[in-house]
């Protein structure tokens, strides 16, 4: 008896907290706040097969109430047996026609933007000129890091991923070691990134991420890709159309060079310790082949170290000495024999490194 009550408490502690945290989503991150055309298509099938799924606990719940409260013993008698329906004609069509329309009502809409949202013919539409008319981008999905190449623009970058609001924006999806999932919860659904064979789909973004929390929505990995598989987040930044050519002209440039003289130290010390060989310090195209770690010509206009740590200079310092402790798989290898003076030096050279401050 007491096993029971305890169970029944648990179960009515749960129930209360899922009604009470259900409403705890943040608008840069959470699926019930779409922000843009095809997160707002998939929203709306959620809400249509809620509904449907609901009429039919509804229904299920009043016919088995009214049968109870209608044929239970202290009205009827122990005796009693109710008329059985069993070869009712009528019934019978009746519980076949009812799930076939319910399907097909949920069926039509989702085949049909099954099918729009895998459009990507968009992709290769040209001007007069021969030029891409819409953005496409190359997304590598790492161990445990994302990889974005613009290439018809000559931009990769690592980590931040920048792009106009109020036109699609095309997705070529990719791994460079196992399965993981391109996953922006704000703005659509997930897809995987493969190894062997590319995904391809457009997202939609609506408003500019300046005005929301941290100025960024969320992307996640959505694969149980390894033991960091939590911890592979990326960033999104949506600008005007006007803000992103500006970006993209300024993310074309050279990187520019070191302003104090611990920043100075901090780039030599990045050659010397072989830093550079893996990661690519310029954002310009043909930087994608150049190393096997994240591109950081964008690190000083990052709002978090590593993909998830507060951006502060004592965690990037910490990233440096022991990676494996806050990434734990993670490909990047350890400097526990740097002095403090060196992680300074280079935590200001890369924490400058920005293509923001050159707009």
């Amino acid at each position: 008896m007491m096993k029971g009550l305890k169970k029944w408490r648990l179960f009515s502690m749960l129930a209360a907290l899922m009604f009470f945290l259900a409403a705890c989503g943040q608008e840069q991150i959470s699926t019930l706040t779409p922000r843009g055309p095809v997160a707002s298509e998939q929203f709306n099938l959620l809400i249509l097969s809620t509904a449907i799924m609901t009429f039919v606990i509804i229904v299920v719940v009043v016919v088995y109430v009214m049968a109870l409260m209608k044929f239970r013993r202290s009205k009827v008698g122990e005796d009693t047996i109710p008329e059985q329906v069993e070869g009712n004609t009528k019934l019978e069509i009746l519980w076949t026609v009812i799930p076939i329309i319910l399907l097909v009502i949920l069926a039509v809409p989702t085949v049909y933007y099954t099918y729009t949202q895998a459009e990507v013919a968009g992709m290769e539409e040209v001007d007069e000129e021969g030029n891409k008319t819409a953005l496409t981008v190359n997304v590598n999905a790492h161990l445990y890091w994302w990889e974005f190449e613009y290439p018809d623009l000559g931009i990769v970058t690592s980590q931040e991923l920048v792009v106009p609001t109020g036109e699609r924006v095309y997705f070529n999806l990719m791994a460079a070691d196992v399965k993981h999932s391109f996953w922006i919860p704000s703005i659509g659904g997930k897809l995987d990134t493969n190894v062997e064979n590319m995904n391809k789909f457009y997202l939609e973004f609506d408003i500019e991420s300046e005005g929301l929390k941290d100025g960024v929505f969320y992307g996640k990995c959505a694969e149980l890709c390894g033991p960091s598989h939590a911890l592979m987040d990326f960033k999104v930044k949506s600008v005007s159309r006007e803000d992103f050519d500006a970006w993209v002209a300024a993310a074309n440039e050279e990187p520019s060079a070191p302003e104090s003289d611990l920043a100075v130290q901090g780039e030599e010390l990045f050659v010397q310790n072989g830093c550079i060989g893996c990661h690519a310090v310029s954002a310009v195209g043909g930087a994608v082949a150049q190393g096997q770690g994240p591109n950081v010509a964008t690190f000083g206009d990052r709002n978090r170290v590593a993909g998830y740590l507060d951006y502060t200079e004592e965690n990037l310092k910490d990233w440096i000495k022991n990676p494996q402790e806050y990434k734990p798989g993670n490909n990047m290898p350890e400097y526990p024999n740097l002095s403090d003076e060196e992680l300074d030096a280079l935590a200001a050279y890369l924490m400058g490194l920005s293509v923001e401050n050159k707009q």
